[in-house]
C-alpha cells in the first residue's frame, strides 16, 4: 500500500522521492511491546474471548472452508511448502533451506488445525528498504531502474470471523483486477509472482482471487510443479514468509524480490522475466494491496 501511496505522490508532484522503510524484532522482541488485543476492540469483544488470537489462531479459521468448497487436498496445501522450501535452498539468506516433503509436512507439529508448523511462516528479525522516484530521473541512476506498471488496494474487515465469505477474500478480489486494468496486462504476461504466504494456504487464495485460474485448480496447479524451479510460473523465488523469513509483516520482502527478479539479480533468477506482480496481505485476509512492476519501459 505504501508503494502505491508513494507512486501516487510522485505522479501528483507533492513530491520527487519517496524512502519506505520497515524494519521489526519478530524474534528478538527488542523493543517491541508484548501482543495484547484490547478488550473494547472489535477483536476483543467478538473473537479473542472465543480462542481466536494472533495469526496462527486466526490465518486458518477460512481454509477448511476453502478446502471443501475447491476440492483443495492436505497433501496440495503441504505441497506450498515443499515447493517453496526448493527456492529457498538457491538463497544463500534464506532461513531453511533444507528439502522438505509432503509427508515431513504433514507429520510435523500441529500448530491450529490443519496447520502444522512446516505450513506456518518462520519469526525472524528483519528489514528492508525501497527507494521510489519518477521513471525520467530514474533513468540517471547507476543502477537499472524497476517501473511500477499498475498498483490495487482494497480493505476488507478487521476481523478474520466477517469475511465476506471464507471461500475467497473479497479483499484480494478487488485490489488485483485494479492492479492488473491498470497495467494493461493479462495474466499470461506475467512472467513472476510474489503472493504473500504467512501460511501455506495463502498463495491458493492469491492465484484463485487474482484470477490466474478457478480455485479449484490452485492446488492442482502447485502440486503439478508449476511454480516451482523451472516451472511456468514462478511464485516466491525467495523462499517466502514460509522458508525465507517472516519479521511479523513480509510485504517489504516480497516487493525487494520482485526488484531484484526485475533487476536480473535475485539469488534464484528467472531467466528472462519482464513483469512480476507482487501481491501482499494486511491482517487476516483484512487488506490487500497488489503492485505490477518491469524491467521495460
Amino acid at each position: 500500500l505504501h508503494v502505491r501511496h508513494a507512486a501516487a505522490a510522485i505522479e501528483a508532484g507533492l513530491c520527487k522521492t519517496v524512502l519506505i522503510t520497515h524494519a521489526e524484532s519478530g524474534k528478538s522482541m527488542i523493543g517491541k511491546l508484548p501482543r495484547s488485543t484490547p478488550p473494547d476492540s472489535l477483536n476483543g469483544q467478538f473473537e479473542s474471548p472465543f480462542g481466536v488470537y494472533g495469526p496462527p489462531s486466526m490465518f486458518p479459521i477460512p481454509v477448511l472452508r476453502y478446502m471443501k468448497t475447491h476440492g483443495i487436498t492436505h497433501e496440495q496445501i503441504a505441497m506450498v511448502a515443499v515447493v517453496q522450501r526448493e527456492w529457498a535452498a538457491k538463497n544463500p539468506r534464506a532461513m531453511m533451506k533444507a528439502p522438505i516433503t509432503v509427508a515431513d509436512v504433514l507429520n510435523s507439529k500441529m500448530i491450529a488445525y490443519p496447520f502444522r508448523i512446516l505450513q506456518c511462516c518462520l519469526v525472524t528479525d528483519g528489514g528492508g528498504a525501497l527507494i521510489l522516484t519518477s521513471a525520467d530521473r530514474a533513468r540517471d541512476f547507476p543502477n537499472k531502474p524497476v517501473y511500477i506498471l499498475g498498483t490495487g488496494e482494497s480493505v476488507e474487515t478487521p476481523m478474520v470471523s466477517q469475511m465476506e465469505t471464507f471461500d475467497s477474500s473479497r479483499a484480494f478480489r478487488t485490489a488485483g483486477p485494479l492492479a492488473f486494468r491498470e497495467a494493461g496486462i493479462a495474466h499470461k504476461d506475467v512472467d513472476h509472482l510474489m503472493i504473500y504466504d504467512a501460511f501455506a494456504h495463502l498463495p491458493l487464495y492469491g492465484l484463485g482471487d487474482l484470477g490466474f485460474m478457478p480455485h479449484e485448480e490452485t492446488g492442482k496447479f502447485i502440486a503439478d510443479g508449476n511454480t516451482r524451479p523451472g516451472g511456468k510460473l514462478p511464485l516466491n523465488t525467495n523462499g517466502g514468509g514460509l522458508s525465507y523469513m517472516h519479521s511479523g509483516m513480509y510485504g517489504m520482502y516480497a516487493l525487494q524480490e520482485s526488484v531484484r527478479q526485475m533487476r536480473g539479480i535475485a539469488p534464484a533468477q528467472v531467466p528472462g522475466a519482464k513483469i512480476s506482480v507482487c501481491h501482499g496481505v494486511g491482517g487476516m485476509f483484512a487488506a490487500s494491496g497488489t503492485i505490477i512492476f518491469t524491467n521495460e519501459k
